[in-house]
């Protein structure tokens, strides 16, 4: 099965913001409309079907984890279950990567795309510390025990470690 990819990386328009959200709920990948609503506006680039149907999404979101200190796009992508399998998931991936390395060149604000893999499937396939098909490289793991990964830009340069932040502590209790 084939698809055809467009860039929308903050171009969403309210039409294929509500696109999403249809594709999102219909596939049972984000029940809540709202937050649906929400992701669709980090979409970096959509797959069509021939019949001009969304049947994936790749978005990203700027974050900064405690563990780099360093801002990097939060990579997700779905696809419809009939796409899937198909070998178009790593050069979708790519093409995000790309998408989102030209316009970081453009306003530089991370210094590349982190992955965290929730798939059972995918956390037993990629099992390199450095992938060769993406050059994502192992980090650790996510609170949620799941791989994370992280494709570095070209010449990223480190910004200035951002704070950690410190989680609030119980009162000390003190017996006699």
């Amino acid at each position: 099965m084939s698809f055809e990819t467009t860039n929308v990386w903050r171009t969403t328009t309210p039409e294929l913001q509500a696109e999403l959200v249809d594709f999102w709920t219909r596939h049972g990948a984000l029940a809540d409309p709202a937050r649906a609503a929400l992701r669709a506006k980090q979409a970096v680039v959509v797959a069509r079907d021939a019949d001009g149907q969304i049947v994936g999404v790749g978005t990203a979101l700027l974050r900064i984890i405690p563990r780099l200190r360093q801002p990097t796009y939060y990579y997700r992508q779905f696809f419809a279950p009939e796409f899937r399998g198909n070998k178009g998931a790593v050069p979708f991936f790519q093409e995000a990567l790309d998408i989102l390395e030209a316009a970081n060149k453009e306003k530089p604000e991370s210094i590349g795309v982190l992955l965290e893999l929730e798939n059972a499937t995918l956390n037993g396939r990629y099992t390199q510390a450095v992938e060769p098909r993406t050059g994502a490289t192992f980090i650790g793991y996510s609170p949620r025990g799941f791989q994370l990964k992280v494709v570095y830009f070209k010449d990223a340069v480190l910004f200035p470690p951002a704070p950690l932040q410190r989680r609030a502590q119980a009162p000390v209790r003190r017996t006699a």
